[in-house]
């Protein structure tokens, strides 16, 4: 390692938005600088993508109907590419690219001084593009825009360079036109690297100073830190402590990825690596943290805001005797996962379960999935929510469980305002579509809507981006299914958080036979209260066993119901055994019926079963 000094590494990420060829391009580059062999028959794919979800959905299969190419967790990979006669150490640090993941980019990016910027030559600008680009600008980034898929005939480029010109302000002549998947042109992207992307700045004689941008958890050796080394040089054996936590280690094991775990004797300044140092517990490996060596204290470097939940879900086995079980899995997961919060919770209807804060709905769906491949998990979900910030006339309390929202109709409950969580969303659509993503954005009651066209094309090649401000609770339902349907796939969607606004909120609950079932409150707005409270009551009427006698299901927010359906009793045909006589003989019989029906209402219990909540909470809200 110490013939890469500092003037020739280069340290770069690719930012791309759904499958514009991100993982194909970063298996050429690994082919044509020999880190990884070329296959005589077919092609390597997705070298970097490690997860099995990450392999199936790339992430996503899933029911956002966003079917991409991103990754969960960043990988790096270290290739060696001679160029002008020098050896190259050429580092790529991958980023995810959906937007539940904007915290995973931002660490990512931050140990990288320049990006690829992936744009699709059939497809042009989406919106993640916009939003991973200007975290990148932010960081000071150097950007070399590349357009891929020009070898298929629905290519574009001088379209999609104007594209890029109005939207960024990139001149079309920096613009490199490849395929990623014959592999034109991804030696000039080579070039180009070495080129224009400028190289760390790092000294050998300072005292060691290496920045954390990830970890990895490994059963037999615990953590593994990803670092980036700024000054000095960190060799196995040396005693090392954290700025964050103050905590000491030895290092027992420090490598590059190539792209797998390659052990080396040091790491160099400008160099990425991994280190492994007995690191037991994955919350001590703070991203953003600074190692130093032991008893030479630098100054730290500046840090990342830790991580927020953006959408809560409660989760619970369905054999209530696995919860201890599940507990476990879910831990173990989050060694891996640390931007999931983790809280125990009981419902008299589902019993013990956990409550976990997740990024977004992307997010939650990766994280289910995981945990039925890994640890062969059968769970129920309920529905997402948001954090909602309660304001009381002395307090502030944040809720993001239903069953813990006030009710705000009652006067002694001193709730002077609801503010719930806003975004600003982002959507480029073709023009045709315009019409209905305003309709789709006003109908989920956004706010200052704009838009303005990306290029001057034709009718039928001109796209336009639709700015807005839409509160997320509006968005963590169907809204992705709706964008995707209502512009027959062609939109693409992107959002940034958006603070807290005032909105007139109530907690919505549902009735079985008087009683209100814990695990089925929602916080709704008052405008959506009748069409919610109609659908989830039919739904509820779908599902729910008949009983031995009538029950009432009711949609309630306060003391008013909202809406019902009756579910009818089953009844035995008790006059089918009386053959003649008077009437009022049979009418006996069908009042004692009556009556008896009447007393087992008034003393009986809907029992709601287990299936009964799965089939109703994975359903789509249609």
């Amino acid at each position: 390692m110490e013939e890469f000094p500092c003037d020739v590494i280069r340290n770069f990420s690719i930012i791309a938005h759904i499958d514009h060829g991100k993982s194909t391009l970063a298996d050429r580059l690994l082919e044509l600088t020999g880190t990884i062999q070329k296959k005589s028959t077919g092609t390597n794919q997705q070298v970097l993508d490690k997860l099995k979800v990450e392999r199936e959905r790339g992430i996503t299969e899933c029911d956002l109907s966003l079917i991409a190419q991103w990754t969960v967790k960043a990988q790096t990979a270290s290739m060696i590419h001679v160029a002008n006669g020098k050896p190259h150490l050429l580092n790529l640090i991958d980023t995810p690219g959906h937007v539940d993941f904007a915290w995973e980019v931002s660490r990512s990016l931050a140990a990288c001084q320049g990006a690829l910027l992936l744009v699709d030559a059939t497809q042009g600008v989406q919106a993640q593009s916009i939003s991973v680009f200007h975290i990148a600008k932010e960081r000071g980034l150097t950007i070399i825009p590349v357009l891929n898929k020009i070898d298929l005939p629905a290519s574009q480029p001088e379209r999609i360079a104007a594209q890029l010109q109005s939207t960024f302000g990139i001149n079309p002549l920096d613009i490199l036109q490849i395929s990623a998947k014959t592999g034109k042109g991804v030696e000039d992207v080579l070039r180009a690297i070495i080129e224009r992307v400028p190289p760390p700045a790092g000294d050998t004689e300072k005292p060691l100073k290496a920045f954390l941008f990830d970890s990895l958890y490994d059963r037999y050796r615990g953590v593994i830190s990803l670092v980036a080394i700024q000054d000095g040089v960190l060799r196995k054996g040396d005693k090392i402590a954290s700025c964050h936590t103050r905590k000491k280690y030895e290092v027992t094991e420090v490598g590059v990825m190539h792209p797998e775990e390659v052990p080396t004797s040091s790491l160099q300044p400008g160099q990425v690596g991994f280190v492994a140092c007995n690191m037991k517990e994955s919350s001590e490996a703070h991203i953003g943290d600074t190692l130093h060596r032991l008893g030479v204290p630098v100054d730290p470097m500046p840090g990342f805001q830790p991580t927020k939940a953006m959408v809560y879900a409660g989760v619970f086995p369905v054999d209530s005797n696995d919860f201890i079980k599940l507990e476990e899995s879910i831990k173990r997961l989050t060694l891996t996962d640390r931007s999931v919060t983790i809280q125990r919770e009981s419902s008299t209807a589902l019993g013990q379960g956990c409550r976990l804060g997740f990024l977004g709905t992307l997010h939650m769906d990766v994280f289910r999935q995981r945990l039925e491949d890994e640890y062969d998990a059968s769970i129920i979900i309920t529905a997402p929510t948001v954090p909602y910030k309660v304001v009381y006339k002395d307090r502030t309390v944040l809720v993001s469980n239903p069953t813990e929202f006030p009710d705000v109709t009652d006067t002694s409950s001193k709730v002077k305002e609801v503010q719930e969580p806003v975004v600003k969303a982002s959507i480029i659509v073709p023009e045709e579509y315009l019409g209905e993503m305003m309709d789709l954005c006003f109908s989920h009651r956004a706010e200052d809507l704009d838009h303005r066209y990306l290029d001057a094309g034709t009718t039928t090649s001109a796209r336009a981006i639709l700015t807005c401000t839409i509160p997320l609770s509006e968005i963590v339902t169907d809204f992705f299914d709706q964008l995707k349907s209502r512009s027959s796939g062609y939109a693409s969607f992107d959002y940034e958080d958006g603070g807290y606004k005032t909105s007139d909120l109530a907690k919505m609950v549902f009735l079985l036979n008087g009683k209100p079932v814990d695990a089925l409150a929602i916080i709704v707005h008052r405008s959506a209260q009748q069409n919610i409270g109609r659908l989830w009551v039919k739904k509820l009427h779908k599902v729910i066993p008949r009983q031995l006698f009538e029950v009432p299901i009711q949609a309630a927010v306060g003391k008013k119901i909202i809406a019902r359906e009756t579910l009818s009793a089953m009844r035995a045909d008790v006059t089918a055994g009386l053959y003649g006589g008077h009437y009022e003989r049979k009418m006996k019989h069908l009042e004692n019926q009556k009556e008896s029906k009447r007393r087992m209402k008034r003393i009986g219990s809907v029992d709601l079963p287990q299936e009964a909540f799965f089939d109703i909470l994975s359903t789509k809200n249609k």
